[in-house]
């Protein structure tokens, strides 16, 4: 990484707790067992029509997929499909490791359906679990605290732990929901500006903090709009790590939100991070004016 100020930085936030770990799809890539679940909307979109049959104007849409096998197979077919997609047994990377062991960082949202972060999340007991709920299967309940084995858990007592970790689509584990169709993200879409389906807790802990994009793109609008809204009043700079050129969509919405654009490979920020949070060689927290 030829820039180590910006590296100096981030790694400095974590540290501090003034950094939030945002986390999607293109994580799985750094797995040992990278490609044996879906890393992407498209290769999840892909894998669905590879078991049901669907439209052509679906092909290749991860909405719009799972909307076909919702209405012409039922929600529990959809629900299965998903568990198969992210059956296989992932090891969590050594960056995913890196994160769980930070002491002060006090919210990692996660979105994708795997479960990694959860599993490099195993050996603390100071955090809690928080999954968004598909309005299909828990009409006007819009996410469930639980614990890291599943169990029913309050958000008052997640609020008096370390960590949080959020996964606003939902998870294969410890409980299987997905956010996934066309309608459950409508129905999420619909209310989101008004911040309801974002847990209060969520909205706390984001407040003041920096946000640090790994494995996402921003290619399509749901993912945009849910960065956006998850993001509501952080404290840029953020950062996003995007070896890609990204598109005019992306661009417009990296300069909008204030997110830097790191243009390296995942993999060697990766390990540039692992090094330097290793080290204890991190400067002091991030500043707003950074």
């Amino acid at each position: 990484m030829n820039d180590t100020h910006h590296l100096d930085l981030i790694a400095g936030s974590l540290h501090a707790g003034r950094m939030i770990p945002y986390l999607g799809p293109g994580m799985l890539e750094l797995c040992p067992e990278a490609g044996t679940v879906p890393s992407s909307l498209e290769a999840l979109a892909t894998f669905l029509g590879s078991k049901v049959t669907v439209p052509g104007r679906a092909r290749g849409n991860l909405g719009a997929s799972a909307q076909y096998i919702e209405n012409f197979k039922h929600r529990k077919t959809l629900v299965d499909l998903m568990c198969q997609a992210f059956a296989p047994a992932l090891t969590p990377a050594p960056l995913h490791r890196a994160l769980a062991a930070l002491p002060s960082v006090p919210l990692i949202v996660q979105l994708w359906y795997d479960d990694v972060m959860r599993s490099a999340l195993a050996e603390r007991r100071d955090f809690g679990l928080i999954q968004g709920l598909s309005q299909s299967e828990h009409f006007g309940t819009w996410h469930q605290a639980m614990e890291a084995d599943g169990a029913d858990l309050d958000l008052d007592v997640i609020a008096g732990r370390t960590l949080a970790l959020y996964q606003p689509w939902g998870a294969v584990a410890p409980r299987p929901n997905f956010l996934v169709s066309d309608a459950d993200f409508v129905e999420v879409l619909t209310e989101i500006d008004i911040q309801t389906p974002i847990p209060a807790l969520v909205q706390e802990r984001r407040r003041e903090r920096s946000f640090l994009f790994l494995g996402c793109r921003f290619t399509s609008q749901t993912e945009r709009i849910f960065a956006h809204q998850i993001c509501k009043r952080s404290a840029a700079p953020h950062y996003a790590v995007l070896a890609a050129e990204p598109t005019r969509n992306e661009a417009r919405f990296l300069a909008q939100h204030g997110i830097t654009r790191l243009a390296l490979p995942l993999a060697a920020f990766a390990d540039a991070l692992q090094a330097q949070l290793s080290a204890g060689r991190a400067e002091a927290p991030l500043s707003r004016t950074a």
